[in-house]
């Protein structure tokens, strides 16, 4: 089963998240929340506080299969200047350990080098910060072990990408069939 892990910052798009961690759960995709802000209840940037499942203290991502980003802001700034979190991005891929990045949080693998070369989408206005990558125009974007999407209307698709990417086609059409998503396309 993969092994996968989303970081929580204090102004995170709680749709990106949670939608994510959901659905996830739902295909059987071991998915752990993981707080970057030293304290378990995090605050997203609408106010949804949510309980992470570890801090990142706490974690050893030795096991990872898939790192995810949530965009919002601030949440994508407390990512990026994170530095335990910059380590483990820059090691991960090194290790061509999967990556996935929604909305804004595309421009924290772009600012950190990691997109040069891939196809990927971010939230509109923050093309400037995606490092060498070439923009499309897509909601969501699978380049090799690295997914991106463009904002909080494509939660789903880019968790369903996920679930395709681990589980294969079949899964995530299971999935978005079982939630009455009838937009999703492979």
């Amino acid at each position: 089963m993969a092994k996968i892990y989303i970081f929580l910052a204090e102004g995170h798009e709680e749709i990106e998240a949670l939608t994510v961690v959901d659905l996830l759960r739902r295909a059987n995709i071991d998915i752990t929340m993981v707080s970057i802000t030293g304290k378990r209840m995090v605050t997203g940037s609408h106010q949804i506080t949510t309980q992470a499942d570890a801090l990142f203290e706490e974690i050893n991502c030795t096991d990872a299969d898939m790192l995810i980003l949530p965009g919002g802001m601030p949440g994508t700034k407390n990512l990026q200047n994170h530095a335990g979190l910059d380590s483990l991005l820059k090691d991960a891929h090194a290790k061509k350990i999967p990556l996935a990045a929604i909305c804004a949080a595309p421009i924290v693998l772009g600012t950190k080098g990691l997109l040069e070369g891939k196809n990927a989408v971010c939230y509109p206005g923050h093309e400037n910060n995606m490092g060498g990558a070439q923009i499309v125009n897509e909601a969501v974007v699978t380049d090799g072990n690295i997914i991106t999407a463009k904002g909080m209307g494509a939660a789903i698709d880019f968790s369903l990408a996920i679930i395709k990417f681990f589980s294969g086609a079949d899964k995530a059409k299971e999935i978005a069939a079982a939630i009455q998503y009838p937009f999703y396309t492979d």
